[in-house]
């Protein structure tokens, strides 16, 4: 009975055998279908390793696995797009020319490991993508010639370290910032590239890209971008230094104050430090003497003070008045150093007052000098010209008047005035490679800059200021800016630029009546402070853009 049921079963399993073996040999006959090499696509001449396809409509998605080399001639597709090739792993040669596509997309070329030649010849390419080439690390030899480029993408070309030979002859390059890279490359790649010249459209005209250096090209510019904005309007600004910290101080005369800010170090912003409480205020000036803080309060109205910072007390405490009889209406004020010796001035803007002089004694301040009474002085800047002090007034009755220091009498003694130059608000000087100018601010005429040619003021450049009531230069590192300020219109920012020796327009600031502008160093970061007479103070950072990025 044993027997039976093996013979019994028998049957049955020799069933299954056979089933098996059917499956397996339709399986060999389906991957034998599968594995069937692709024909020639319709519109491709196929030799045993060779394909070229003329006037196709789009990438063909097969080619027989043993073609290494594939060409396209009159093609009609738009563009190169992501992994077209991703199905032809063993090409070794591939060629484009006298097609219609004008974009080459990222990665285009993506799993072409063995690819050492491209040629993308005589189309209508005007744009690369950054990674059009990623992957092509066997790459020899790229030919891009005669083609609309007019630019390339930086580092196009990085990971392709196998390169001997780039050539982009025919093409619409312009020889700017954003291939100043290009340049970089050149002098550093192991790679060949043709002679090419820069078109007519670059600064470069006419030269050989191959003969530029890096340096050839001036790529940073600079830009003032809004950074913080205070609730609060002012009339004037100051920056300074105290106890190695960094202050900013406003003149608040709507609510009477001078208004003290600190940068926060964490959260990277000014935030408000102290305040000094007083009456319609105009100028808030700080000054440090043997490491004490002094601030000159400006008022409009009962008198203008002075305040020492008591640090034991960490508050400000008033120690003097300034003699209401000189000063009726402050309008500015400057302090200086000479000889070793600390003076301010405030210009008085009455007709009863007089513009004074004042001297630090060791105890307090003391009227030294008088200047001219009457006049109406809005302005009074402090310069060395020919290494010797001066002062020059602005005023709304007579032209500048410049006066020097007279070091046997101790004295300001006047010197000369600022020909054909009426109606001048303010003064403000600025050095460029050991060369004085001066910035003349004009409410009704135009504002003007003027260079010191060693006897006299000459004109440098004008500038239409209507309603203006600040042209002020600014010095940022390296940079030299001229900013006017106007009640009616936007702000103007000039920098200055060498070559002509004059300022060139750079940027508009949206300040609504600006009066002053100052400048602060902190953490490695420049800003500049602008006061509004009408509306929110404005800080604004000061960047450093790479154009050739």
């Amino acid at each position: 009975k044993l027997s039976e049921k093996a013979h019994g079963m028998g049957r049955p399993h020799r069933g299954w055998m056979l089933l098996l073996l059917w499956v397996l040999a339709v399986s060999v006959l389906l991957d034998g279908r599968r594995v069937r090499q692709p024909k020639c696509p319709t519109g491709c001449t196929c030799t045993k390793d060779n394909a070229l396809c003329d006037n196709v409509r789009s990438v063909p998605l097969s080619f027989p696995s043993e073609v290494v080399s594939l060409s396209f001639v009159k093609s009609g597709f738009n563009e190169i797009t992501r992994g077209s090739f991703a199905h032809t792993p063993a090409l070794q040669l591939l060629l484009f020319t006298a097609n219609s596509f004008d974009l080459i997309d990222e990665d285009a070329f993506l799993g072409l490991t063995h690819l050492e030649y491209l040629f993308i010849e005589n189309n209508k390419i005007e744009s690369i993508s950054p990674h059009a080439f990623r992957g092509l690390k066997t790459l020899l030899h790229l030919s891009l010639a005669y083609n609309n480029l007019e630019t390339l993408p930086k580092d196009v070309f990085k990971g392709m370290d196998a390169l001997t030979k780039v050539d982009l002859r025919g093409n619409n390059l312009v020889c700017d910032c954003m291939l100043k890279w290009l340049v970089e490359w050149m002098h550093h790649t192991n790679a060949t590239l043709d002679e090419i010249y820069c078109s007519d459209s670059s600064i470069h005209h006419e030269k050989k890209l191959n003969d530029l250096l890096p340096h050839s090209f001036d790529c940073i510019t600079t830009e003032f971008a809004s950074y913080q904005s205070m609730k609060f309007e002012s009339i004037s600004v100051e920056s300074f230094t105290f106890d190695e910290e960094q202050y900013v101080v406003f003149a608040q005369p709507f609510a009477g104050t001078c208004s003290f800010l600190e940068w926060d170090h964490v959260e990277m912003t000014f935030r408000s430090h102290d305040t000094i409480q007083s009456t319609s205020t105009v100028v808030c000036k700080p000054m440090v003497i043997d490491n004490h803080l002094f601030v000159i309060v400006a008022q409009l109205f009962g008198g203008s003070h002075i305040y020492k910072r008591d640090t034991s007390a960490n508050k400000f405490i008033k120690i003097q008045d300034i003699d209401i009889l000189k000063i009726r209406k402050p309008n500015d004020i400057e302090t200086f150093v000479i000889d070793g010796e600390s003076f301010f001035v405030i210009a008085d803007s009455s007709k009863a007052g007089t513009t004074t002089v004042y001297k630090w004694n060791g105890n307090g301040f003391y009227s030294h000098q008088s200047l001219h009474p009457w006049f109406r002085d809005t302005d009074v800047e402090y310069l060395e010209i020919a290494k010797k002090p001066h002062l020059i007034l602005s005023s709304s009755s007579q032209r500048p008047v410049v006066y020097q220091w007279n070091r046997g009498q101790k004295q300001f003694v006047r010197r000369t005035d600022i020909p054909d130059m009426e109606d001048v608000f303010s003064v403000k000087h600025f050095q460029i490679k050991g060369d004085l100018f001066i910035c003349l601010t004009r409410f009704i005429g135009d504002s003007k800059v003027m260079r010191w040619d060693g006897a006299m003021f000459k004109e440098v450049q004008t500038f239409p200021s209507r309603g203006s009531m600040v042209f002020q230069p600014v010095s940022i590192g390296n940079w030299q800016y001229a900013i006017l300020g106007s009640d009616y219109s936007l702000t103007q920012v000039y920098q200055w630029e060498t070559k002509r020796g004059q300022f060139v327009s750079s940027q508009e600031l949206n300040i609504q009546a600006p009066r002053a502008f100052s400048v602060v160093s902190i953490d490695n970061r420049e800003f500049l402070l602008a006061s509004s007479f009408k509306g929110k103070t404005q800080i604004y950072e000061h960047l450093m853009i790479d154009l050739s990025d």
